[in-house]
């Protein structure tokens, strides 16, 4: 199979070392020259940033001090996310010692429904309604309950 190639115009041939070496120094005057106006171009504007060069470190450092502060107290582990979790520290601390007062609560009412006669009469007289012999159990009755409301309106 023959491909017919009619664009030779397409094709490039790789440039020589010389021949780039050459373009450099034939130009190098006009890169001189377009180095030259740039530099005369920006040179009020650098000698105004040189007189000007106190001014603009303390701007810098006052905007740094200025974002180390707001990083201090609002970033990721900031102040205000500190008294957070501190709160809610003291907060879990005191769960914790209200439940070890409970459990201590718990653990003497088992150990005295264990061994002590007169906790387990007591027991048994409240949650299951036992009484001595000539003794009356009173019962209150069971507290009405709301009437169910008849319409959705009445719900809310």
């Amino acid at each position: 199979m023959d491909f017919p190639v009619n664009h030779f115009s397409k094709i490039r041939r790789f440039p020589r070392p010389e021949d780039g070496l050459r373009a450099v120094v034939e130009r190098a005057p006009q890169a001189e020259a377009l180095a030259a106006s740039w530099i005369e171009h920006a040179r009020p504007f650098l000698l105004q940033m040189y007189a000007l060069r106190r001014r603009i470190a303390t701007i810098a450092v006052a905007t740094l001090a200025c974002f180390l502060f707001v990083h201090v107290m609002f970033g990721a582990n900031g102040m205000v996310v500190y008294r957070q979790k501190r709160a809610e520290h003291e907060a879990l601390q005191k769960k914790i010692m209200e439940m070890q007062q409970e459990n201590e609560r718990y653990a003497q009412q088992i150990q005295g429904l264990k061994s002590d006669q007169k906790a387990i009469e007591k027991e048994a007289r409240e949650q299951l309604g036992y009484a001595k012999p000539g003794e009356y159990v009173y019962v209150p009755p069971a507290p009405a309950r709301p009437p169910v409301p008849t319409n959705r309106s009445a719900k809310k």
